[in-house]
């Protein structure tokens, strides 16, 4: 396996091998740049669907024939944003999607195989740059292109995560390497590989430490994550809504799941190098379902590793030295998922008041999140050798 194929590398992971500031899209997308830009300004108002439904609707099928895909992401970063807004910026959700908004995101949802609304990519992945373009991706480097109200609380919840992912390129490598040397026999090098995996998660661990740094919960709970909602399991939204102008939707109400952290491709690529199962039952059909919501190529990586990958099996027959170093790696993704429970408890649970869409119980991916992070967590902790 190389990580090339999947369009990832070492020093950025599953991020986008381009960077947002340098990519342009055609002039009849400057009135929704132009909106997106100003969307901070949008939401403000408190009419923001008054604004979003002056929006042009250009061509997607001439876009999509000439476009590149860092382009077609790009288009998507935008439109995701928009839509989020257009659902979520007034006091009651709608009922619809009016056609400017629905038929772009649709139609670039298609073609990249994804849902039609904000996804983890175009949260995070896609949505990113370097302030110095010299200097490496570290958080005292990199910024948000695409935001909703703006401000420190959600650029740092973001670049927070783009930290991870970045940190995390040196995980999949390394995840490549160790199921090369295990179809090799090379014991020696299976645990020297995951001695560095087990510092690699010391540093994306250290990461995700940082979160309480310049992100409040308070203001995390109120002004960043109303957005980031979906319509699905959502009581605001008990239909879904219907995709105004979309054949293929029949006119029918269609039902998505939000963005979420649980998106990312990094915690599926270890369970699948790790071979950390969980039980069948409603947490894994919902991550079986998240497993869409992932970039194509993201897919085929975890795919392709949980099919390659005997690590497990080769750690139990092997010395005491490398069955420890199996376990400390399987720890740290224990730790990791500890964090992320620990976070869900002081930003949301905690958070006693509550808007539009904006359940303490219910995440944005639409589940009841402290009860499959508590279940996650304890699965994963549970399957050393």
């Amino acid at each position: 396996m190389e990580l090339s194929t999947y369009g990832m590398s070492r020093e950025r992971g599953y991020l986008s091998d381009f960077e947002i500031d340098e990519i342009s899209l055609p002039p009849e997308f400057d009135t929704i740049v132009e909106a997106a830009d100003t969307l901070s300004a949008i939401l403000t108002t408190g009419r923001t669907r008054h604004w979003l439904e002056q929006l042009p609707q250009p061509d997607m099928a001439a876009f999509l024939a000439e476009a590149s895909d860092a382009q077609i992401r790009v288009a998507m970063v935008r439109y995701s944003f928009l839509v989020q807004a257009y659902v979520w910026g007034e006091d009651a959700a709608p009922t619809a999607l009016p056609a400017m908004l629905a038929v772009p995101i649709d139609a670039l949802a298609e073609k990249l195989g994804q849902a039609p609304l904000l996804p983890y990519s175009g949260y995070v992945l896609d949505n990113w740059y370097r302030l110095d373009k010299s200097k490496p991706i570290a958080l005292d480097n990199i910024a948000m292109r695409q935001n909703f109200l703006g401000g420190m609380d959600e650029n740092w919840f973001v670049l927070i995560h783009v930290a991870i992912e970045a940190e995390a390129g040196r995980a999949l490598e390394l995840a490549t390497e160790l199921v090369a040397a295990v179809d090799d026999g090379d014991a020696e090098r299976v645990e020297t590989l995951l001695q560095t995996m087990d510092t690699v998660w010391d540093r994306i661990n250290a990461h995700f430490d940082r979160m309480p740094e310049r992100c409040d919960p308070y203001i995390y709970y109120q002004r960043v994550r109303p957005y980031i909602h979906g319509w699905k399991n959502n009581p605001a939204t008990p239909d879904g809504l219907i995709y105004e102008g979309v054949e293929r939707h029949g006119g029918k109400p269609q039902a998505f799941r939000g963005q979420t952290g649980s998106q990312s491709s990094i915690v599926p690529a270890m369970d699948a190098l790790f071979n950390v199962t969980h039980e069948n039952d409603a947490l894994r059909e919902f991550l079986a379902e998240l497993h869409h919501y992932r970039p194509v190529p993201h897919r085929r990586f975890v795919e392709d590793l949980a099919e390659a990958s005997d690590l497990r099996a080769f750690a139990r027959q092997q010395s005491s030295g490398l069955r420890d170093a199996f376990n400390a790696c399987v720890e740290q993704v224990a730790r990791f998922r500890t964090r992320h429970l620990e976070y869900a408890a002081s930003y949301i649970n905690k958070q006693v008041a509550s808007g539009a869409g904006n359940d303490t119980d219910v995440g944005t991916g639409g589940t009841p999140f402290m009860k499959y992070l508590k279940k996650h967590r304890d699965e994963n902790r549970a399957q050393l050798v």
